[in-house]
């Protein structure tokens, strides 16, 4: 059962698979809806200068059907006009070739965005294999390319018959005006007919554009063990993760340990918590919890605690109240300042007392912890 969901892609591709893709150069693209977009604009772009261009052509005609008699007799003239003219031709048609050189550019990224990959361009040996290539040449994907080839034979076809009904009268008086008049309409017929002939095509991009979509995405789903490997590549394998915390937590108690000896009083459950506590007296702020644990954690705080003479104190409730509402280097909260404030006064007279400069504290034998703090 594991093997057979191994080999089956039904899941759709995760983040990381589509961005991997992108980067292989492999994203959605529809040559229908680039070969439509681009026609069309190249009409448009061809009907808006054809006035300029019919103009510079009629222009041209007219120069080189009426030539200068000096260059009839010598061919390095003719040569020279020759160039000129063609100069002439060249400039009047740039802006157009400019315009759709641009729009080429970004009608290929109408879908799928701007993709450039080095990848996509290396040698694959899979595109070697003659039993893959005759599998390209007659499977799926070779069908549904025949199918959008015979529709737009089809739909271009019957749009250019239709055109060249409807305009076939007026071609056929163009050589009865002027040459420029001539081009003129000449020029406007083909833009129009170009326009309506790239207008067919969208009908096969709109069909085309929802397969891409599919298909791309079909190509890059993934099975269940995929995104399971995945997962574990991303996030790490579990039991280097388990290591990882360990290794953490281990470093986080050493840097606990190490906080012990230079906090000023230890209280204890007596054995199952331990919490010490620090204030200093510089600064205004509340004591801080500089170590904490319970069981073993909090034996190994007492014997620390112990060898560097930081006083424990068996406060039960209080310690049961600072273990459960505090973490490690954290103010103590405010309903325990009271509480917490006699430990400390009785650590500091007996500091005192120990240095010989005040008479010997008593013990507080209850502290009154708030009825919301009794754990």
């Amino acid at each position: 059962m594991a093997d057979s969901d191994a080999g089956e892609r039904e899941e759709q591709a995760t983040p990381k698979r589509l961005q991997e893709a992108r980067d292989k150069g492999q994203v959605a693209r529809s040559k229908e809806l680039t070969t439509a977009l681009l026609l069309m604009a190249a009409a448009t772009a061809l009907y808006s200068f054809s006035n300029s261009i019919a103009s510079d052509i009629g222009m041209i005609a007219r120069k080189a059907f009426t030539p200068d008699r000096r260059y009839i007799f010598n061919p390095k003239q003719m040569l020279s006009a020759l160039y000129e003219l063609m100069s002439e031709a060249a400039v009047s048609v740039a802006p157009f070739f400019i315009v759709l050189f641009i729009i080429g550019l970004f009608s290929s990224a109408a879908l799928g965005g701007f993709s450039f990959s080095t990848k996509a361009l290396a040698p694959k040996a899979n595109r070697m294999s003659i039993g893959k290539g005759l599998k390209r040449m007659f499977g799926m994907h070779a069908l549904v390319e025949l199918i959008k080839a015979l529709a737009k034979i089809s739909v271009v076809f019957l749009v250019g018959y239709l055109v060249m009904l409807n305009t076939f009268p007026t071609l056929t008086e163009l050589g009865q005006g002027s040459i420029e008049s001539g081009i003129a309409e000449a020029m406007d017929i083909v833009a129009q007919s170009f326009f309506l002939l790239s207008l067919s095509l969208i009908v096969i991009a709109f069909i085309d554009v929802p397969y891409q979509i599919w298909n791309h995405a079909k190509q890059l789903k993934m099975s269940k063990q995929e995104i399971k490997d995945e997962y574990k590549e991303t996030e790490g394998r579990p039991e280097v993760k388990g290591k990882l915390r360990q290794k953490q937590r281990e470093l986080s108690q050493q840097r606990m340990m190490d906080a012990v000896p230079e906090a000023d009083v230890v209280v204890t459950n007596p054995e199952h918590f331990s919490v010490a506590l620090k204030y200093d007296l510089m600064k205004s702020g509340a004591p801080i919890v500089v170590a904490k644990g319970a069981d073993l954690i909090a034996l190994q705080i007492r014997k620390v605690a112990a060898a560097n003479d930081v006083h424990i104190l068996p406060m039960p409730a209080l310690a049961r109240a600072l273990f459960y509402t505090t973490e490690i280097d954290e103010e103590v909260p405010q309903g325990l300042y009271m509480s917490v404030a006699q430990i400390l006064a009785f650590v500091f007279q007996l500091k005192s007392f120990n240095d010989g400069k005040g008479p010997r504290p008593d013990e507080p034998k209850k502290i009154d912890i708030p009825p919301e703090y009794r754990f």
